[in-house]
C-alpha cells in the first residue's frame, strides 16, 4: 500500500494549484561565506515565506545555528547584521514585516570591521 493510498489528508499528494502556489512563494536566502559552516555550506537556502519575519522563523526551524547568527535571544535582528531583499536594507522597508515576492532574494550581510593598522615605512 502507498501513502496516496491511504485516505489521510496529512499523507494526500499536492494538487497542482497547491504546487504552483508553494513553488510562487518561494524566495532565496543568500548566506555569506562567514556563515556558511552553520548551514551545512549552503550558499542558498530556498525558502516559502511572505515576510522577512517568515524567512527568520524558517530559518531558526531549518537551520537554528544560522538563525542564532543572525537573530539575538530576542528574535532581534543583531546590530551587526544587515538584512537586504533584492536591493533594499530592511531598515529602510518594514523591517521584519516587510512583504516579500515570488522570486525575491533575502542577502545576510554581517557588518565587516577592524584590520591592522596602516604603518609609515
Amino acid at each position: 500500500m502507498t501513502l496516496e493510498g491511504l485516505n489521510c489528508p496529512r499523507f494526500m499528494p499536492l494538487t497542482v494549484e497547491e504546487r504552483r502556489h508553494v513553488r510562487s512563494m518561494t524566495v532565496t536566502v543568500r548566506v555569506p561565506s562567514m556563515l556558511r559552516a552553520n548551514c551545512q555550506g549552503l550558499r542558498e537556502i530556498s525558502v516559502s515565506a511572505a515576510t522577512v519575519g517568515s524567512v527568520l522563523k524558517e530559518l531558526e526551524r531549518s537551520h537554528p545555528a544560522l538563525y542564532r547568527s543572525v537573530c539575538d535571544e530576542t528574535g532581534r535582528i543583531r546590530r551587526h547584521v544587515n538584512i537586504f531583499v533584492n536591493t533594499s536594507h530592511i531598515r529602510d522597508l518594514a523591517t521584519l514585516e516587510t512583504s516579500l515576492a515570488p522570486g525575491d532574494v533575502i542577502s545576510i550581510m554581517p557588518a565587516v570591521s577592524g584590520g591592522s593598522k596602516c604603518r609609515n615605512v
